[in-house]
């Protein structure tokens, strides 16, 4: 699999693009600052926008592959996808978006056009992906997106709730 990086993808309501500095404030009003959206994230909760552009900052310095889900309308960010972990030609993906924006269908959305350009672009043979299995909503993104769920792993990741079960979901381009 060729080296993955943020290069802009267009969607009939979505841009992801790389993130800029002068996203911190979106992220940090919309996202990460929210408690409730960041409940079964990795990463903890932002206590400040500086917080934020520091996060932004490690991304575009290390060319961290982490897109901003931006309406292509209006510009406004409006969550993150980005790819958590590449080994061989497997791609284990990661989202979050704004609760304001939850229920639109917007992350599936997003995630089906990276799935596309993974596959495509980066050469990819599978799409892997995993939730805590108490948050069954981001399992039916999987899902909508062609995703099959493998298995449970018990106290398999660390999230902001400890260690936890994680429902281990998969998509390899030969099934498509």
């Amino acid at each position: 699999m060729k080296r993955i990086y943020p290069m802009p993808i267009e969607t009939k309501r979505l841009l992801l693009r790389p993130f800029r500095p002068e996203d911190a404030p979106a992220m940090y009003d919309g996202w990460a600052s929210d408690p409730v959206v960041t409940h079964f994230l990795t990463w903890p909760t932002h206590e400040s926008v500086d917080a934020t552009r520091q996060v932004i900052d490690f991304w575009l310095a290390t060319e961290d592959p982490t897109w901003c889900i931006a309406l292509k309308e209006t510009g406004v960010p409006v969550g993150s996808i980005s790819v958590v972990r590449a080994e061989g030609d497997t791609a284990e993906v990661g989202y979050c978006i704004a609760r304001a924006y939850w229920g639109q269908g917007i992350v599936p959305e997003a995630f089906g056009a990276l799935i596309d350009a993974l596959f495509d672009t980066f050469g990819a043979k599978e799409i892997t992906a995993k939730h805590d299995t108490e948050n069954p909503n981001s399992g039916r993104v999987m899902q909508k997106c062609g995703l099959r769920f493998v298995e449970i792993r018990e106290r398999y990741a660390e999230n902001n709730l400890g260690l936890r079960d994680m429902a281990m979901y998969s998509l390899k381009k030969e099934d498509l």
